[in-house]
């Protein structure tokens, strides 16, 4: 195994802590999540690839296997295929799992809340006033690119039913004066700057009452809910079927990162509890674990884990009341849907996320442990939708399953997105991190970001290989950008 580079070791002050911590992770218990847990062929590739050897070398090793990891494998693929390329050999890329698939500390994708719904307006009043009227609007484009696009995908190639996609639009619930007039605030500037506000329907107290029993006004917006592990699996079994001649795509899980050492060629040892892979580009695809191997980011400028706790109940009453509307209040600390039903007879299961307001002060921010839940987001979690709903869900009732997964936030809200030696401009390390890449930091909010912001490291790792200019997507937020985004 090549020795590894100290300059990069050596700034993981609490390095040996976390490679232990990681070599174990996929060893630990973790509560039972419903897209991994509750059917036996939910995760047909759990162990995908843990027992294959490791290849001596890759073009491109993706670290974490989410819709990220998988976004720019899937991109990446769609995008040599469709271009006109002079390549010597295949491009192999590499995707490296710490746990099983989309189960890591890396990705939330395995246990977050299935929700694919795009922002319609909400802070955009903040939003235009930090930054301006058109970066603003693109916060939006780009959540509306990102679940178009999946939509498209899905529907193209007869998903729809093997992922559970569903069109049930998107209720937020407005408990107080104050968020009923900052909503409506956020939506009359949003309409003045012309952004694309299709869909939206504002409800009133009374109809929604009549609709749902539901004592509070809200609004309507275009959305979905999906099975998440289950789309990514198709999404990764669609690029490898679809490899060709271009590229090779194989997969590793059981195989956590501990390091990655910068050679003298250009190259990166990327070093595995089961051995070492020589890369020419690398991406993270870790999201709340992204400071790991990128210890610049352990800090508030950079990705701070968070943990997000969900659960499953069931409803007291059928369909025919509940409807099929996915949901959220409470100024979106609580998200939930009902999902589909086989019988008229039987009552829906939710599934509902949040409740850190309970965990107050830290709000489980700075951890990193998805082996347990909160007692007290789990009681929060637990009043919530009888307290909404009344006589339609047992306040005495436990919930089917509950779980957590680790998120990744940033002091923005705003995911960082590029070449990472950018986020580095006057640091002499910087070198170090040539052709490396990061998407991360989704903020709790990756599932209409996150294969959007794939897409454009695609595009990145594309336009350098083949010695062209990356062109920036009109959708993309310039904020976003690791050139924009320092980090010292």
């Amino acid at each position: 195994m090549p020795p590894v580079n100290p300059q990069i070791l050596g700034k993981l002050e609490h390095s040996q802590k976390n490679i232990q911590l990681l070599l174990n992770s996929h060893l630990a218990i973790q509560p039972a999540s419903f897209w991994i847990d509750s059917s036996p062929d939910a995760n047909p590739l759990a162990g995908q690839g843990s027992q294959d050897p490791l290849p001596s070398e890759a073009d491109i090793c993706i670290i974490g296997a989410g819709f990220t990891g998988v976004g720019v494998a899937y991109h990446l693929i769609e995008l040599l295929n469709n271009a006109s390329l002079s390549i010597k050999h295949p491009l192999s890329i590499v995707i490296l799992e710490a746990r099983d698939f989309c189960q890591s500390k890396r990705t939330f994708t395995g246990r977050n809340g299935g929700h694919l719904t795009p922002a319609a307006f909400t802070r955009f009043a903040q939003r235009q006033a930090l930054f301006d009227t058109v970066e603003a609007i693109k916060s939006y484009e780009l959540e509306q690119h990102t679940t178009s696009l999946l939509v498209k995908i899905i529907e193209e190639n007869g998903w729809a039913s093997d992922v559970d996609l569903v069109e049930g639009g998107h209720i937020s619930l407005l408990f107080t004066e104050k968020e009923a007039k900052n909503a409506h605030n956020d939506f009359d500037m949003a309409r003045q700057a012309q952004l694309n506000l299709d869909g939206v329907e504002w409800l009133s107290k009374e109809e929604l009452s009549k609709e749902y029993g539901v004592p509070y006004p809200g609004f309507r917006r275009p959305g979905y809910n999906v099975w998440p592990l289950k789309l990514v699996t198709k999404l990764y079994q669609h690029a490898q079927a679809h490899a060709r001649q271009y590229a090779s795509l194989s997969l590793h899980t059981r195989t956590p990162v501990t390091a990655v050492a910068h050679e003298m060629t250009s190259t990166y040892t990327v070093v595995t509890n089961r051995g070492s892979i020589s890369c020419s580009r690398i991406v993270h695809a870790t999201n709340g674990y992204a400071s790991h191997l990128l210890p610049f980011l352990a800090s508030p400028d950079g990705i701070i884990p968070a943990r997000g706790q969900v659960m499953t109940t069931r409803a007291s009453v059928g369909t025919d009341q509940i409807k099929i509307s996915s949901w959220s209040g409470n100024k979106g600390f609580a998200y939930w849907f009902p999902r589909p039903v086989t019988r008229d007879t039987e009552k829906p299961l939710i599934i509902i996320g949040g409740g850190q307001e309970a965990a107050a002060p830290s709000r489980e921010l700075y951890v990193d442990d998805d082996s347990e839940t909160h007692p007290l987001i789990g009681k929060a979690l637990r009043e919530f939708l009888p307290s909404v709903f009344e006589g339609k869900y047992d306040p005495h009732s436990e919930p089917e399953m509950e779980w957590t997964g680790i998120t990744g936030y940033t002091k923005t809200g705003d995911p960082f997105v590029g070449a990472v030696a950018d986020l580095l401009a006057a640091n002499p390390d910087r070198d170090l991190y040539k052709k490396q890449y990061i998407a991360a930091g989704y903020t709790g909010h990756g599932m209409p970001r996150a294969f959007g912001c794939a897409e454009v490291i695609a595009q990145m790792i594309l336009a350098e290989i083949s010695d062209k200019e990356w062109k920036e997507p009109d959708w993309l937020p310039q904020r976003y950008l690791t050139w924009n985004r320092r980090v010292e």
